[in-house]
């Protein structure tokens, strides 16, 4: 067997069900199919079990990193496909990963996109999706990260590095640690942002926010700072950064100028500035959006990314001055040993 694709699952038994049927559309068939059931209480098992799968549980939830490395243990493919149970790949999105690797034997893993339709139409979900596509698509080819919305790796490569770190039973960037860990050891990541699959989440305002800061934000910080590696590349190129700062210094700005005795002109002045350079800095996401959803789209989604900019900003402040206590009270290890090996 060369292609094995590994799709963990926790209480998504209907997007499990789709996301299956347009897995066995695909255009080769040399590959098996594991789905790792990751304590559901929904029924996503028996769901998987109507399908041409290998079924494995967890037996409780343990979260996608130690679902993932279990279904790899279960694996046979010399190559490892991950895909969330909330995709929809393409008919040849197997076929390109397996020629890929074929065509790149000095490249050990590669990951795609989002396409540019997401399923949901309310404007959150397509805001954050055709977002995040657009980070993929304007990112450095030659990546420092990786991604198992849709991504693969060779196994080998995957068991050196001693796979996901399991030490948060909740998503928690993984994916990208993984890739900081493979690009830390020398090995490279291609991203391919014409490999796209469709993304069927459907976002609410509060748990975009609550996503963003702790399941992304958090984590993120923690491993940046525990891997000493921030790349300059996706969320974390020099332009987002400075997006941040501005951010941050625009509501300080306009809290010092309401204080007794402040001038309230400069600092709107200021204030006016620094909004106007966040917009500049961020006009190629904007005119993506408008060119897909339309100018009144994309103004809307000017303000969001203001928002998504200050609150990360400040979790990844809080994160960086508490990180010591933090990481004593969570007991992490000095090394990033995985604690689960393969």
């Amino acid at each position: 067997m060369h292609l094995s694709v590994v799709i963990p699952v926790f209480n998504a038994r209907d997007s499990l069900r789709s996301c299956l049927e347009h897995l066995f559309r695909s255009d080769i068939d040399d590959y098996e199919c594991i789905v790792v059931d990751d304590g559901s209480t929904d029924g996503s098992a028996d769901v998987a079990r109507e399908f041409r799968v290998t079924v494995v549980s967890t037996g409780f939830r343990g979260g996608p990193a130690r679902a993932r490395n279990l279904g790899v243990r279960a694996a046979k493919g010399e190559i490892l496909l991950f895909v969330d149970a909330d995709v929809w790949v393409e008919p040849d999105t197997l076929r390109r990963v397996s020629d890929f690797f074929a065509a790149n034997p000095d490249v050990s893993a590669v990951f795609g996109s989002y396409d540019d339709e997401p399923y949901h139409p309310n404007f959150l979900s397509q805001y954050k999706n055709l977002a995040h596509a657009f980070v993929h698509r304007t990112a450095h080819a030659e990546a420092s990260t990786f991604w198992t919305g849709c991504g693969a790796v060779r196994r080998g490569v995957f068991v050196e590095v001693g796979g996901f770190d399991e030490r948060r039973d909740r998503p928690a960037c993984e994916d990208i640690e993984l890739g900081y860990r493979l690009k830390l050891a020398g090995h490279r990541i291609r991203l391919d942002g014409t490999l796209r699959v469709k993304h069927l989440k459907l976002w609410s305002f509060w748990n975009l926010v609550r996503t963003d800061i702790f399941e992304r934000s958090v984590p993120w910080t923690d491993m940046t700072i525990r891997h000493r590696f921030m790349p300059d590349d996706l969320n974390l190129e020099g332009g987002q950064r400075i997006s941040v700062v501005l951010a941050l210094a625009l509501p300080a700005t306009l809290l010092a100028s309401a204080l007794p005795g402040s001038p309230l002109a400069p600092a709107m002045i200021v204030s006016a500035g620094m909004l106007a350079a966040h917009t500049a800095l961020n006009l190629p996401l904007l005119r993506f959006l408008a060119r897909r959803r339309g100018r009144l789209f994309a103004l809307k989604a000017a303000p969001l990314n203001l928002l998504a900019h200050l609150y990360s900003g400040l979790t990844f402040g809080v994160c960086l001055l508490t990180y010591p206590v933090r990481r004593s009270v969570a007991n992490y290890p000095k090394r990033d040993a995985q604690t689960g090996p393969l």
